[in-house]
């Protein structure tokens, strides 16, 4: 399992709630390589539910995500961009990952990136997510699996009811569980 897994890639857009939870723990099942693009920084609110510490806020994401990723298993190859995506640069960084993991708010964003995947990277099993918010409902989130893409959530909650780390930590954590899957069993 861990030979498979080592020689895979992985390609994450976002390191906020969902993207740097995953990517934490793609790391401790022994991805070998991630790449993480996000132009934002740590700032003091993110520290209630993404993969950060307190000295780190004011830290790009991608660096400070890389460092933590680091400290878990230090042979993991992270190529870390601290960029934004468009339209034009949605497919850039990850020509060579094997899966995509969509884990932006904006859902213009979410819409824009997901097309372009689809659009410019055939043949790559994408991850998404909706409906991520608020508390308690566990027993509503699901994994709903589409030709090419996966979505977990309960795809009803909306991010005007917040985010807790609870609920970020487990859609996260079954996104990553979806790719881990998908990955092993790839033809």
């Amino acid at each position: 399992m861990t030979s498979i897994l080592s020689s895979a890639s992985v390609g994450i857009a976002g390191a906020g709630g969902i993207g740097s939870n995953a990517a934490a723990c793609l790391v401790r099942a022994g991805i070998g390589r991630l790449v993480i693009v996000d132009y934002d920084s740590v700032e003091f609110p993110n520290l209630n539910r993404q993969f950060y510490f307190h000295d780190q806020i004011g830290y790009p994401k991608v660096e400070a995500l890389s460092y933590n990723l680091g400290l878990i298993n230090p042979g993991v190859i992270i190529e870390a961009q601290c960029k934004m995506l468009d339209a034009g640069t949605a497919c850039e960084f990850f020509q060579e990952c094997d899966a995509l993991i969509e884990a932006v708010d904006a859902e213009e964003t979410k819409v824009m990136l997901l097309e372009s995947w689809m659009r410019g990277l055939p043949g790559r099993r994408i991850f998404s997510c909706s409906g991520i918010a608020g508390h308690g409902g566990t027993d509503l989130l699901k994994v709903d699996r589409r030709r090419g893409l996966t979505i977990v959530g309960d795809q009803a909650s909306e991010l005007s009811q917040g985010t807790l780390s609870s609920r970020i930590t487990i859609v996260a954590g079954m996104m990553a569980n979806e790719a881990i899957e998908y990955l092993m069993h790839r033809d």
